[in-house]
């Protein structure tokens, strides 16, 4: 939507009064793609957990602004999402009209800690016709669908407070504490196949009582709480190690408590490797700067552990990442020095224009000395509705560093109002004009970001963008392919979204933004060495040692 548009018609209807005035306040363009992918977000949800709400829609039953705003998206092509094509699959399969001969003959799941209902109900119909094996990791033996938390049994407890209640009435399941708190999401998930009459082949293994970390684990497959009714409390070893918790002032300190307790493992246990402990943080963007900086450490250090970083966002694991950002930030910041810098500091951009890490002392030496601040120049300073003095822009500056070079020196003679800088000479010469290379591109980039395209048209222009700024050579080719991919896929999404209006920069950055925030690699898991990562379903099964990091009650559980 461009700057002189209102809100889009549909905002206007009755109904739409919130999101109009939401709109309204202040430049919209990136509020309005915000609030697209929200909706768009809710509503693929929906699709997903409320497919009855979604048909109640479509057939006019609601009148509210997210049941209108479905209504027009859909409108011819209702029965076209995943609900409807959902909807019309468990119709053919009950109808007897697929053909067994044409379905593989068994399907396994594994691997996996909850599905919604939508595709527990595929994989029912399914089991009709062929064998259909969930491979599912329940850590209780027994049923524990019913089981309440203290807290809930507590609240139950108050609401039957002096209501006669016949004896027995009051059944409240008990069992192990620690699943019932923190099982929430199994406990619904295997409550749900159950309903669905399943056959079960249980192989539960006894994991005995030999240390805590056992004791625990054979409390929640038995569902029984020590230290309740008969279950007695078990005593533990003073030397068992099997179960830690440190409480630490920072996340630096927790990291080099870890250090230590991974170093004291390996010397304890020399067949215990590296690549038999996984480390997982709900917060790994927090954590890995200081992982980095507490185990990057020469292979000749005793305290060297070979280690690798997943789950991080493409935006903390690329250079290439941060440079385009900063490229297209460059309308906002007024071209201060600090900026230009910043992006000078990035080593493919050194390479792309032959810049050399030492040559950065010698262009900060020129900058200062020539007093630039910010602004290219005097037309730049205009448009912000400031004085349009060229005194301290980029243009100024670089006039009085090429005549310094060009002219002969003459101590504080101006040349057409212009004090040359004569402190430029030699093999230096070549790096004056490989950074006024620069510059002139940075310029003219900032004056290109300034015009709206289509999707399409701005993911040819961003590719053009790394091919002027940044190197193509062995230490960027993973990068640049993969935001080569993302910007083709630029068109691909303009096509199937069927939105061909032009949009701003500002809309185009918050995209990639986010993008680049969340999607990763796929990188640095079971690499050999000691694994941090995320804290994700599944994770710890290959390892022997589970260590978590920034287990605070603000960030765990979720």
């Amino acid at each position: 939507m461009a700057d002189n548009e209102s809100p889009p018609a549909l905002l206007e209807k009755e109904g739409f009064e919130a999101l109009f005035h939401y709109l309204s306040e202040g430049p919209s363009d990136v509020k309005l793609f915000q609030l697209s992918r929200r909706v768009a977000d809710l509503f693929d949800q929906y699709l997903l957990f409320r497919p009855k709400m979604i048909f109640l829609w479509e057939k006019g039953k609601e009148d509210h602004w997210q049941a209108v705003l479905w209504r027009e998206m859909t409108q011819g092509i209702e029965k076209k999402h995943r609900a409807a094509l959902q909807k019309k699959f468990l119709e053919r399969i009950r109808s007897s009209v697929v053909r067994p001969e044409t379905l593989p003959r068994r399907m396994a799941v594994f691997g996996i800690s909850a599905l919604p209902l939508f595709h527990l109900e595929i994989l029912a119909a399914l089991s009709r016709f062929m064998e259909v094996n969930l491979f599912l990791m329940n850590p209780c033996q027994e049923y524990w669908g019913n089981l309440l938390t203290r807290r809930e049994t507590h609240q139950v407890k108050e609401r039957a407070r002096g209501r006669p209640l016949p004896p027995g009435s009051l059944h409240l399941p008990q069992g192990n504490s620690l699943l019932a708190s923190l099982g929430r999401l199994g406990q619904d998930f295997f409550e749900m196949i159950l309903n669905f009459d399943p056959r079960e082949e249980e192989g539960p293994v006894d994991p005995g009582q030999k240390m805590l970390l056992n004791c625990l684990q054979q409390d929640i497959l038995f569902l029984r709480e020590r230290g309740s009714g008969e279950e007695e409390k078990k005593e533990i070893d003073p030397a068992d190690l099997s179960i830690q918790v440190h409480s630490c002032h920072s996340p630096l300190r927790e990291v080099e408590v870890l250090q230590d307790l991974l170093l004291s493992l390996f010397e304890a246990d020399p067949g215990l490797l590296p690549k038999d402990v996984m480390v997982m943080t709900p917060d790994i963007k927090t954590y890995a700067p200081y992982i980095q900086a507490v185990f990057s450490l020469p292979p000749d250090d005793p305290r060297w552990i070979p280690f690798s970083l997943a789950d991080r966002g493409i935006r903390q694991e690329s250079p290439v990442a941060d440079v385009i950002l900063r490229l297209l930030d460059l309308p906002e910041n007024r071209f201060g020095v600090s900026r230009i810098m910043a992006l000078l500091e990035s080593p493919p951009v050194q390479r792309r224009f032959s810049l050399a890490e030492e040559d950065q002392e010698l262009i900060r030496r020129w900058i200062a000395d020539t007093r630039i601040r910010w602004g290219t120049d005097r037309e730049s300073r205009k448009a912000l509705g400031l004085p349009d003095y060229p005194e301290n822009t980029w243009e100024a500056g670089l006039e009085r560093m090429l005549l310094g070079y060009a002219l002969p020196r003459r101590e504080d003679e101006l040349f057409m109002g212009i004090l040359p800088y004569d402190r430029i000479e030699g093999r230096e010469a070549s790096v004056l004009g490989n950074f006024v290379h620069l510059a002139n591109d940075l310029f003219a980039l900032e004056k290109d970001l300034g015009k709206p395209r289509s999707l399409g048209a701005w993911g040819n222009f961003l590719a053009r963008v790394l091919d002027d700024f940044l190197s193509s050579d062995e230490e960027t080719e993973r990068d640049l392919l993969f935001f080569r991919r993302l910007f083709s896929r630029f068109g691909e999404r303009q096509g199937l979204s069927g939105y061909d209006e032009k949009i701003n920069r500002e809309v185009v950055r918050s995209l990639l933004k986010s993008t680049l925030e969340n999607e990763g690699f796929g990188t640095g898991f079971i690499t050999g060495g000691l694994t941090f990562g995320a804290m994700l379903p599944m994770r710890s099964i290959p390892f022997k040692v589970i260590g978590l990091l920034g287990m605070n009650d603000d960030a765990y559980p979720r």
